[in-house]
């Protein structure tokens, strides 16, 4: 790194999705681990925050909007963020993106030093920080592939940022919130259950909505647990439509939390199921087992798996394809055609890899 001492405040920009503020995570620690004299702030999409409000790592949480609303609020929160970031004094902005607003907080931001990852940026971006990294080395295995793509910025500012995970921490208050929730849904806070999320922000990763009641059904009939769909608000009618089609014992709370909430309601979930979402990454940075389907994206680029955490694929030699469902129609027959009993399969295995017995047999 070009500053002459440690740098005592220090800027990471995510703006990215949830799952990419959840990665972030590892380097919210590897920076603290590294510079434990430091004040490490985060600025990400706002609603993000609320994951991030019980982070040990993290001195503060600045959260950027973009849209939606009056203009005059936008401008006023916008104005807020300005304010709020130049009192901070950062010696160091890390903006682990590559897109343009970011850059922009960056450069308003007024570092002293800031990093970046070149990327395909504009010309401009080599005004706005100090330091872009063409070339990023990815760490070999164990490393978390999703994780390591923000913390090999850091190795490149000369930051031994080791092997970090992504983790998240939830705070008594929101824990306490998240068991109002489960009372609500007519779930006691001392019973077991499980967390599906069958919905992506983008539709060609989702799974058939009616081999999610198969899977949920079998699990209430071989381990006794009733199922509780997550979700977002845009998300509640459809989530309502399959938790209907569920034997007794399933219900939804897409739409009724918070990202801190959720991510407390998955630190209570005995195992998560999911699509290709940010509900996974959640998941797992709590401690909650997962079985993650993957179908058209590639689940090498983010997951680790092992006994707790499986990824389900399906068996087509064009997946992954990377591609927006075939023949651009939004629709990967890749996932329409896969099985629920493979996914039942990789529920049992994972469920007997983390110690939960069946209070039924197999048949």
């Amino acid at each position: 790194m070009t500053t002459r001492t440690p740098p005592r405040s220090i800027l990471v920009i995510q703006l990215g999705d949830i799952g990419d503020v959840v990665l972030a995570t590892a380097s919210f620690r590897a920076l603290k681990d590294r510079l434990p004299g430091a004040r490490v702030h985060a600025l990400v999409r706002k609603g993000c925050g609320a994951l991030l409000a019980a982070d040990p790592n993290l001195s503060g949480i600045f959260e950027s909007r973009r849209g939606g609303g009056k203009l005059s609020d936008i401008a006023r929160e916008n104005l807020a963020l300005l304010r709020s970031l130049r009192a901070e004094r950062f010696d160091l902005v890390i903006d682990l993106r590559t897109g343009d607003r970011s850059a922009l907080l960056a450069l308003l931001a007024r570092g002293t030093e800031k990093i970046a990852y070149a990327g395909d940026g504009a010309f401009w971006r080599r005004f706005i920080f100090n330091r872009l990294f063409d070339r990023l080395a990815a760490a070999p295995p164990p490393a978390h592939p999703g994780a390591d793509q923000s913390l090999r910025i850091l190795r490149a500012a000369g930051l031994d940022a080791g092997n970090f995970l992504p983790r998240l921490h939830v705070s008594d208050e929101t824990d306490a919130a998240a068991r109002g929730i489960l009372s609500t849904a007519g779930i006691s806070p001392e019973t077991r259950f499980v967390t599906i999320n069958p919905f992506s922000r983008w539709k060609y990763k989702e799974w058939g909505y009616g081999k999610w009641v198969e899977v949920i059904d079998r699990i209430r009939d071989r381990y006794g647990l009733p199922a509780l769909v997550v979700g977002a608000k845009e998300e509640a009618e459809e989530a309502m439509r399959i938790v209907g089609r569920c034997k007794p014992g399933a219900c939804s709370v897409a739409g009724k939390t918070n990202l801190g909430e959720l991510a407390a309601l998955l630190s209570r979930s005995a195992l998560h199921l999911g699509v290709d979402s940010a509900a996974p990454h959640i998941a797992n940075a709590v401690g909650t087992p997962t079985v993650t389907i993957f179908g058209p994206s590639d689940w090498r680029a983010w997951v680790i798996p092992d006994a707790t955490h499986r990824v389900v694929c399906p068996d087509d030699p064009c997946a992954p394809c990377h591609k927006k469902g075939c023949d651009h129609s939004e629709v990967s027959l890749c996932l329409d055609n896969m099985e629920a009993g493979k996914v039942i399969r990789a529920v049992e295995e994972t469920m007997e890899a983390s110690g939960t017995e069946a209070v039924r047999g197999p048949g």
